[in-house]
């Protein structure tokens, strides 16, 4: 009984650092934004002239972000749809049957009756199961552009924290996009951010009322012995 108990105490508490470490924290340095980089400035030159290629004077540049710490936003259009059905049906029937052997010509008998064996056999199987799922998320997230790879795409990485009444609201994406994919008004859509990493959670007590007790999640999930 003792040790029942003790088990049952050691689940719990893992349950619930799996619980705490789970929160994402408005202080992770991985989500971070990305600031510009800060190139060397060269003392100008005492020439008389007002324009000098040190200064950047960007009047002709592309408005859409192209250097690390650029601000990019990303149009969310997310939705996925999936079903799977599937149905077995398997039938088989076997029938075989010994006549009584003879001797002399006569039929072997047990009780006046013939000794003939027969053997039947019959086996039946149905299987259905079906799954269906669909997720949908639309929306709008800016983020910063967080390095410049060789090829000239840009890899990119921001987080929205929301604060509604008594709970938060998380949403974060990471990802890879092409230069030629970004609009004219400095936005992508979702679809187009190659090996996209989106999260979308919440905490407080709106996210707490929608969970399970760790004890119901124990008795759930795959440690439970029965």
């Amino acid at each position: 009984m003792h040790a029942a108990f003790r088990f049952l105490a050691a689940a719990a508490l893992l349950a619930l650092a799996g619980c705490a470490t789970m929160q994402p924290s408005h202080d992770d340095a991985a989500w971070a934004a990305t600031p510009p980089m800060q190139p060397d400035v060269a003392a100008a030159p005492s020439d008389g002239a007002i324009y000098h290629d040190s200064q950047g004077m960007e009047l002709f540049s592309d408005p859409r972000a192209h250097r690390v710490g650029d601000i990019l936003t990303i149009v969310l259009v997310e939705s996925t749809q999936a079903s799977k059905k599937a149905s077995t049906s398997t039938s088989k029937t076997d029938k075989a049957k010994i006549a009584s052997p003879t001797i002399l010509g006569q039929g072997v008998s047990i009780g006046g009756k013939a000794a003939d064996i027969g053997l039947d056999g019959e086996r039946t199987f149905d299987g259905n199961g079906s799954s269906s799922q669909s997720n949908q998320l639309t929306g709008q997230i800016t983020v910063t552009v967080a390095q410049r790879l060789s090829n000239g795409n840009l890899m990119v990485r921001g987080e929205k924290w929301l604060t509604i009444n008594q709970g938060q609201e998380l949403v974060r994406i990471a990802g890879i996009v092409r230069p030629q994919d970004i609009g004219q008004d400095n936005t992508v859509p979702s679809t187009r951010v190659a090996d996209a990493r989106i999260s979308y959670t919440g905490r407080g007590t709106l996210a707490d009322a929608n969970t399970r007790g760790w004890l119901s999640r124990f008795f759930n999930s795959k440690w439970m012995p029965f």
